[in-house]
Order: C-alpha cells, then sequence, then structure tokens
C-alpha cells in the first residue's frame, strides 16, 4: 500500500503532539520504569531515578507505543515492553559515559562524575539484567530472541566504537557500522517489536523494522552533526566532545577525506590525540570542506529510507507521527 501521508515541513510538526497521541500509555511507561528502579540497595534508587529521570526523550518507548498503535495493539504488554527498551538505553548511557569519561550529559553532570566510574558500570549492569527479568515476564520467545540479540550486538558497536577511537584512519563504511550496531539497533527492535506484539505480517514487521534501522541511523547522524554545529546550551553538552575524545564521526571523516594536506595531517593529530586544543581551525575546516553539508545529506536520505519503509503500514494518525518523527529526527537543534 502506498502511503497518501508526507512529511510536514520542519515549522509544522508539534514533537508535543506527537507524544499526546500515546500519552496515557506514556505515563504507563513512566509508572512501569519507577516500579522496576525499586531495589533495597539505596545507591541503585538514587542512581538509577537520577539518569533516567534527566530530562531524556524516551524516544525509544515512544517508537514502541506508536507501532503498536499504528495495528490497533489492545493487549497489556506495551508499558513493560517499552520500559525494557529505555532500561536497555539507559544502561548503555551509564556505560558510555565511563568509557568516553563524560562529565555532561542533558545538561547535568553525568552519573559517573557523581557517583564515580564503579557505581556507573555496576547500575547499567542492574538495568541490564532488570529489563531481562521483565523479558522473561512477557513469556515470548520471540521478543526475548530478538532483544537478547540487540544487546549483543550494541555491546558490539560499543567495543567497535573503541576500537576506532583515536584512530584518524577510520573508514566511512566503518563508522556507520559502529551508528547501526550502538544506536540504530535499539530503534530496529523497538518499531519491530510493536508489529511483533500486534501481530502482523512479515512484510509488516521487516517495515517496520527497517523504519526503526533508518530512523536511528538518522538521528545518530544529526547528533554527530551536532557536536560540531550546535551549541552547548541547545546540546546540554559540549561542543567537539566527540573530538576531544578522539572519535572519528562522519564530519570529520569527510573533511579529512575533501581537505588539503595541511588539514588533513591538523584532523589527523587531533584524532590521534584527542582535546580541543585547534577545534576553531577544526570547525572552519569541517565547514568550508562542506562536511556538515555531507553529513546533513547522508541523514535526510536515511529519514527518507525510513519513511518509505512504512509503506505497507495502513494510513493513521500514528503513522503520520513516524512520518514526522522521521523529518523532525533530522531538524532537531538538540
Amino acid at each position: 500500500m502506498q502511503s497518501s501521508q508526507q512529511p510536514k515541513t520542519a515549522p509544522e510538526i508539534d514533537a508535543q503532539a506527537i507524544r499526546d497521541l500515546v500519552s496515557g500509555e506514556m505515563d504507563a511507561v513512566d509508572r512501569e520504569i519507577q516500579g522496576r528502579l525499586a531495589s533495597d540497595v539505596v545507591l541503585i534508587n538514587q542512581l538509577g531515578a537520577y539518569i533516567i529521570n534527566s530530562g531524556g526523550k524516551r524516544l525509544r518507548p515512544l517508537l514502541v507505543l506508536l507501532a503498536a498503535r499504528c495495528f490497533n495493539y489492545q493487549g497489556t504488554d506495551l508499558a513493560k515492553l517499552a520500559a525494557i527498551i529505555e532500561f536497555i538505553h539507559t544502561a548503555t548511557l551509564l556505560h558510555d559515559d565511563v568509557v568516553d569519561a563524560s562529565e555532561l550529559r542533558r545538561g547535568n553532570a553525568t552519573a559517573n562524575s557523581v557517583w564515580g566510574n564503579e557505581a556507573s558500570v555496576l547500575v547499567g549492569d542492574f538495568l541490564y539484567s532488570r529489563s531481562f527479568e521483565m523479558m522473561v515476564e512477557l513469556n515470548n520467545m520471540r521478543i526475548m530472541d530478538i532483544l537478547a540479540g540487540t544487546t549483543n550486538t550494541i555491546a558490539e558497536g560499543e567495543v567497535m566504537q573503541l576500537m576506532n577511537c583515536n584512530d584518524p584512519d577510520t573508514s566511512e563504511e566503518q563508522y556507520m557500522s559502529v551508528i547501526y550496531n550502538k544506536t540504530a539497533k535499539l530503534f530496529e527492535a523497538a518499531t519491530q517489536l510493536g508489529a511483533i506484539v500486534s501481530g502482523q505480517s512479515t512484510e509488516i514487521e521487516n517495515g517496520m523494522a527497517q523504519y526503526g534501522k533508518y530512523l536511528g541511523t538518522a538521528f545518530q547522524l544529526v547528533d554527530d552533526l551536532l557536536d560540531y554545529r550546535g551549541s552547548d546550551e541547545a546540546l546540554g553538552k559540549n561542543v567537539g566532545d566527540d573530538l576531544a575524545e578522539g572519535k572519528p564521526t562522519l564530519p570529520l571523516i569527510h573533511a579529512m577525506r575533501e581537505g588539503d594536506p595541511g588539514q588533513r595531517a591538523m584532523i589527523r593529530e587531533a584524532i590521534e590525540n584527542g582535546g580541543r586544543d585547534n577545534i576553531d581551525a577544526i570547525l572552519g575546516v569541517i565547514e568550508s570542506t562542506g562536511s556538515i553539508a555531507y553529513t546533513a545529506r547522508q541523514a535526510e536520505a536515511q529519514a527518507e529510507l525510513a519513511r518509505a519503509a512504512l509503506a505497507p503500514v495502513p494510513d493513521s494518525p500514528f503513522k503520520q507521527a513516524l512520518i514526522d518523527l522521521a523529518y523532525y529526527s533530522i531538524h532537531r537543534s538538540h
């Protein structure tokens, strides 16, 4: 079925209106999250509540809800499934910030900078194990299989990114593999599971999985672009953090490919050694080589693939919300 629905222009997209479509279900997800964070260990309660309540977009659980509502799902497992997805995501954030030695996320001090690396890693482990407890309660081996594979893929992506750090010879292909494993895979699982719990056909399920994959890829491309184009205040972190950590993301990879020998040498040295010593000069190279525009075009292409993947899905306000989210993901400032 070819959709008659189209993406809107950026000013027309109301992110809150999208959330309002599933506000009741999202409230149930929040209650599930809060209830499942409870532990006899005080530090787990403190640190878990801190990271969960620190202003995240709740985008991944929102995708679970919208995907299932595309098919009028009426069952009772949705809040738990969406909470599982959010717990997995939060665990990756806790581990990420330790690996990256990050001090700021969403405008707040990271959990590791408040409680230390050891506590952050262990609470991340708690969230992973709690999510698997919840998976077992769903009593659906297909869901277990997808989520187990997803968490494994995310871990592989984390290791791949670590291997690429401080490596200026990282290729665009290697970078895209990291994006898929580390970020897009969880988006893919979120939307695929929305179709699975709704009992949809293989064609529909595959379409929803592809939508999530492409949306997650677009989302991460824009995140990496904003690291060089955004502002500290809008991002809730420091501009140039990726460069300081020696991460060869697409703006840098493209700038090295298109720059002159002197520019390539400067970027290579920055990736190898990390830090922000030449951040202004490197920002200038990224701009002059068209690397911001190139990254934006790649994100736009992924967002269009996401929208096209929804073709087999019946038209509804929930499908339109997914279309709008694909467009919103590439026109956001944080």
